[in-house]
Parts: C-alpha cells; sequence; structure tokens
C-alpha cells in the first residue's frame, strides 16, 4: 500500500500545481503547503500516541490535505486545520477491528459542514472543467484503481448514478434536463470524488459483490436526496459519510453484543449530524477567476 499512497499524493500534487497555473484554487500555494505540512505533524503525532513508535512515513495523510483543501472553501485558514485535525484524530481514535471507519477526508469536510457550515463550504468547481485536467485524472485513477482492487466502484456507481437521477429526477422534474446530470462529470472536482474519494481502500469492501452494492446504495442515497431537495453538492459526501457508517451494522461486521451497541452508537451519531446538516439552508457560491 505505501507505492499505492505515494502514486496517489504524486498525483494530487501534479493536479494541485497544474490547477494553480490553469484552473482555480480558492488557496494559494503557501497556504495549501501549510495545510499539509500541519496533516503530516498530526498524523504522525497520532501514530506515535497510538503505537507508542514511528514506523514509518505516511504519504496518506497528504491526500487527505490535499484532498480537503481541493473540494473546500472556508473563510478561515484555521477551519482547515481543525477539520483535517478532526479527519486525522478519527482516524487514529475511532476505531472498530483495528481499522478507521470514515475516509479521513470525508469526515474532515462532513465535520466543517456540521461545525462551520456559515463558514466552509464544499465546492465542486475549484478544479475548473478543463478536459486536461480531466483526462489526468481518470488516467491516474484507471492505474490507482486497478491497483488497489477498486475499479469496480466508480464504474458501478457512475452506471447507476446515471440511470437513476435519469429514472427518479429527470423523468419527474421538468426543470432538469439529463444533460444538466451528465455536465456533473465535466467537473474535475467531482470525477476526483469519484475516482479517488470514493474508492478509499481502507474504508470500502475488497469483495467484488459487496463493492457493487456499495457504489450502488452510495448512487441511491444522493439520488433519493437530490429528488427530495434539490441537487446540492454535500448530497456526494453526506451519502458516503452515512453508508460508511451503516456498514458497520451489517451482520457479519460484528460478534459481540458490545460492539454492537458501539457500532450502533456510530451509525446514531453519523445519521443525526447528517440530519442537522440537510435541514440548514442551501447555499449559493460563486468562484471567480
Amino acid at each position: 500500500m505505501p507505492t499505492l499512497q505515494k502514486l496517489q499524493f504524486c498525483n494530487l500534487l501534479l493536479l494541485v500545481l497544474l490547477a494553480h497555473y490553469s484552473a482555480y484554487l480558492y488557496l494559494d500555494i503557501a497556504a495549501i503547503v501549510g495545510v499539509v505540512l500541519f496533516a503530516v505533524l498530526v498524523e504522525h503525532a497520532g501514530l506515535y500516541v497510538r503505537e507508542r513508535r514511528l514506523r514509518y512515513f505516511s504519504f496518506s495523510v497528504m491526500v487527505t490535505a490535499l484532498g480537503v483543501v481541493m473540494m473546500m472553501v472556508a473563510t478561515h485558514f484555521w477551519i482547515y486545520l481543525a477539520v483535517v485535525a478532526a479527519g486525522l484524530g478519527q482516524k487514529h481514535f475511532l476505531r472498530l477491528d483495528g481499522r478507521h471507519i470514515f475516509n479521513p477526508s470525508n469526515f474532515a469536510l462532513v465535520t466543517a459542514l456540521l461545525l462551520f457550515y456559515r463558514e466552509a463550504h464544499i465546492v465542486l468547481g475549484q478544479l475548473g472543467d478543463s478536459y486536461l485536467l480531466g483526462a489526468l485524472v481518470v488516467a491516474s485513477a484507471i492505474l490507482i484503481l486497478v491497483m488497489a482492487r477498486r475499479w469496480l466502484i466508480p464504474l458501478a456507481f457512475v452506471l447507476s448514478y446515471l440511470l437513476l437521477q435519469y429514472y427518479i429526477v429527470v423523468l419527474h422534474d421538468p426543470v432538469v434536463l439529463f444533460e444538466d446530470i451528465v455536465l456533473r462529470f465535466y467537473s474535475v472536482s467531482f470525477v476526483l470524488f469519484v475516482a479517488f474519494m470514493l474508492t478509499d481502500p481502507h474504508t470500502t469492501p475488497s469483495n467484488p459483490a459487496f463493492q457493487l452494492l456499495f457504489a450502488v446504495g452510495i448512487a441511491l442515497g444522493v439520488t433519493l436526496m437530490d429528488y427530495y431537495y434539490g441537487f446540492r453538492v454535500q448530497h456526494l459526501f453526506l451519502v458516503l459519510f452515512g453508508v460508511s457508517a451503516l456498514r458497520l451494522i451489517a451482520p457479519w461486521q460484528f460478534d459481540s453484543h458490545r460492539t454492537l451497541l458501539q457500532r450502533v452508537a456510530v451509525v446514531v451519531l453519523a445519521l443525526t449530524a447528517i440530519i442537522y446538516i440537510q435541514i440548514q439552508p442551501p447555499y449559493y457560491f460563486e468562484m471567480y477567476r
């Protein structure tokens, strides 16, 4: 896995640099470096507290930090640091069966919505819609997903997302056109979410059948939220967060009443957070180059 993490980091770093010169980035390079360095310090402090030693350098933490800065905009720099710390904190201290439950980047973004809804927003237009950047994301994703054995998840998600959006949203809402759904995939950030955040090897199933169920479940959840509330970017991240929690209470995931109670508690807290975020008024955000 270390080789995979290095490759992910190199790809995201190249994407950030290209976006800095040719697309949109809310933070400047110095601020992004600051977030990454802060994440490195927090990650390795957490490793030392949990394991009492440092056995390796974690490249995955830099992937987490870059994922947050490419998906979120915030009015204050310290918010980036706070939510990155939250995402890494749950990675080290909210664990079951020796593994963390939530994708750290996604946990950080949901934390931002939960605690700083008026100051921090998730946006999909930050990386622009450049065909070159989109092609880079897709090409690098294919290699990484094959190596990680997670290629089925984005494939199943894209196909089921398009079908479900058409039959559930487009056919029942005359304002929404199918072209509007397809245009979402022109956003580099949307492709980045599908290719990388949706496929974290540590928080997604390894069994192909469960991968298919996982991907279709997320597509269905997002589509239903879009149908009842209208399209909101946060639906992607909230559903991923919720499905990651719901996986904990699958019958094959626990072997005692004690662990079952722990898992149910996590699910209840996660669903409560999602409901609280969802009842907040929607926001409108524009980025100017």
